[in-house]
């Protein structure tokens, strides 16, 4: 039983929402990846210890700004778990990066080599808009600087989020945009409006600010080896249900 405030829900409740709701499954799935994860490192003799975990729950205090005991027990309330859950799930995650680690960590400088053009950055500004004639009326109106680019996205982009934005897409990597997309824009010159380019039912306009050379950063390094990992479990996870 699952209790919060004077509202208490039994575990079969929980099942019945989730199914009615069509999330089943996907918890499901997250249950037998864990399944997984641990079968794979007991068989590699990999574990996580006492200090490991208390070192990860001291950095999620700061993090979350818990700087009284008092403060993280509140916190755990209101999330209506234990201490001991928090715990568990803290083993979770640092076992996962372990055996991740240990599974890829000597294959990822091989892998950036190998496909290096492809971890190029940008940081990225996009305008879409549903038709193909406004979207080059925007071009021509932001070419001849009777608006920019910012404020044609904060008025005029179908995307409500990018809009409060002024079209901010963000730092993306080459590999993250269609083919087609990633080729007409590393080509152009950065504040150059390239566009309109067809996406699905709509017509965008896109302007680089800043091209930045693939380099094997630690944030790069972590995104080859999740993306290795993820691969990974979606195949075991197939392995494990249909073989």
């Amino acid at each position: 039983m699952v209790s919060l405030g004077k509202a208490s829900i039994e575990p079969e409740e929980i099942v019945s929402f989730l199914k009615k709701n069509i999330r089943l499954k996907e918890v499901y799935r997250e249950i037998v990846h864990q399944k997984i994860i641990n079968q794979a490192a007991q068989e590699r003799g990999l574990t996580v210890t006492p200090e490991e975990i208390q070192a990860e729950a001291d950095k999620q205090r700061r993090e979350k700004r818990l700087e009284k005991a008092s403060d993280t027990l509140a916190w755990l309330e209101d999330q209506i778990i234990t201490s001991e859950d928090w715990e568990a799930g803290i083993y979770d995650h640092l076992l996962k990066q372990k055996l991740s680690e240990h599974l890829f960590a000597q294959e990822v400088e091989k892998f950036f080599a190998k496909n290096r053009l492809n971890f190029e950055q940008i940081l990225l500004y996009r305008i879409s808009t549903p038709s193909e004639q406004f979207a080059q009326e925007l071009f021509y109106q932001i070419e001849e600087q009777e608006i920019s680019f910012y404020e044609a996205a904060h008025f005029y982009d179908t995307d409500e989020e990018r809009r409060h934005q002024c079209g901010y897409e963000g730092k993306l990597y080459r590999w993250s945009l269609k083919p087609d997309i990633a080729a007409a824009i590393f080509s152009a010159n950065p504040a150059e409006v390239i566009g309109p380019l067809k996406s699905e039912q709509e017509y965008q306009l896109f302007m680089v600010e800043k091209f930045i050379p693939a380099e094997l950063t630690q944030e790069t390094y972590k995104d080859i080896i999740n993306n290795m990992f993820e691969e990974w479990l979606a195949s075991e996870l197939n392995h494990f249900l249909y073989s």
